[in-house]
């Protein structure tokens, strides 16, 4: 067995000693104080986990560690890591929220929740490798809580490539699909399609990468399944992205594929910036900057009116990837 697959085995071994632990003891009414609790501890120890795996996939480079308390009660843990060999920008944000008035962004679809008070706990990620052929990935969990009366999770994960592989893209939405299926065998089309309609630049019309799953809004079926669902998701995403990263994270590349990861770097900064809910929420809430703004990539560039060059292999990312397609029944 590689080291790689070591450190990751023992990334799922800790994940699931926690997913064990927080059967037992979360509880089953939204009211209780501990039901937030169980699921901010869930999120941190998934941090912790995922930061340690990066850090030891990386080899060189640490993410930073802080600890930043608000008046109101909540918590920040940034955790970034930067230029490392492997990992030119990483972070993995833990946060934990309390405030006398939903923000808009977190108020958009439910608009008789604007103005409440509200409660809130989330984990957000995003990995910019260095190397062109190592995707970009993102991932986010969340749960609100809003004045005792209404709660609900959401998150899920993505991936963009900048030279896709099918091996890649095929393995990234076995894993969603394997998350999602012990509840329910329509959850995984169902929050396909949501992520493929989410993460669209809609200025542009065009997809910002290949996928995964996203939900929002849930509470189907109660808090105790909500919260399950939830932590199969986070356990799923070491075992989605970790081979994808250790595959072609030492591929040999030439200034051609490093200008066009930074070309493609630039879209992704314009739907973080542009797009985003949860960066307009974090915006909107009042939460650190630096904090709302470390999931932005290093470098990007833009480029005028470019477009690639027909048959070429940056081509092949727009003329077959970048589209929603029944990636498990094509690529089989």
């Amino acid at each position: 067995m590689s080291l790689g697959h070591s450190r990751y085995n023992a990334a799922v071994n800790t994940l699931s000693s926690i997913l064990l632990t927080n059967q037992r003891s979360h509880c089953t009414t939204v009211s209780d104080t501990s039901t937030i609790s169980a699921v901010r501890d869930y999120f941190i120890e998934l941090q912790t986990a995922i930061c340690n795996t990066m850090e030891a996939e990386d080899g060189e480079a640490q993410f930073t560690q802080e600890n930043i308390e608000t008046p109101e009660g909540g918590l920040s843990r940034p955790r970034v890591i930067d230029n490392g060999p492997v990992l030119e920008r990483g972070a993995v944000q833990f946060s934990h929220s309390k405030g006398a008035s939903l923000p808009p962004a977190a108020s958009q679809r439910n608009p008789e929740l604007a103005g409440k008070g509200f409660e809130a706990t989330a984990i957000s990620m995003i990995m910019h490798p260095r190397n062109p052929f190592a995707p970009t990935f993102h991932a986010n969990l969340r749960f609100f809580l809003v004045d005792d009366s209404y709660w609900h999770f959401g998150g899920g994960f993505d991936l963009t490539p900048f030279y896709p592989f099918a091996e890649d893209v095929l393995h990234w939405h076995q894993v969603a699909k394997d998350a999602c299926d012990p509840f329910g065998a329509e959850l995984y089309p169902r929050f396909k399609e949501w992520c493929d309609e989410y993460f669209v630049l809609t200025h542009r019309q065009e997809p910002r990468g290949v996928g995964g799953l996203f939900f929002d809004d849930w509470h189907e079926d109660g808090f105790e399944k909500s919260f399950a669902l939830t932590r199969s998701i986070g356990d799923a995403i070491l075992q989605a992205y970790l081979p994808i990263l250790q595959r072609r994270k030492d591929t040999a590349y030439g200034d051609r594929q490093r200008e066009f990861q930074l070309y493609r770097r630039g879209r992704y900064a314009e739907f973080n910036l542009a797009i985003d809910r949860g960066t307009q929420y974090g915006i909107q809430s009042g939460r650190r900057i630096e904090s709302v703004l470390a999931s932005m990539p290093p470098v990007a560039i833009w480029k005028y009116n470019w477009t690639p060059e027909p048959g070429s292999p940056e081509a092949v990312l727009y003329d077959e990837y970048l589209k929603p397609r029944d990636w498990l029944t094509e690529l089989t």
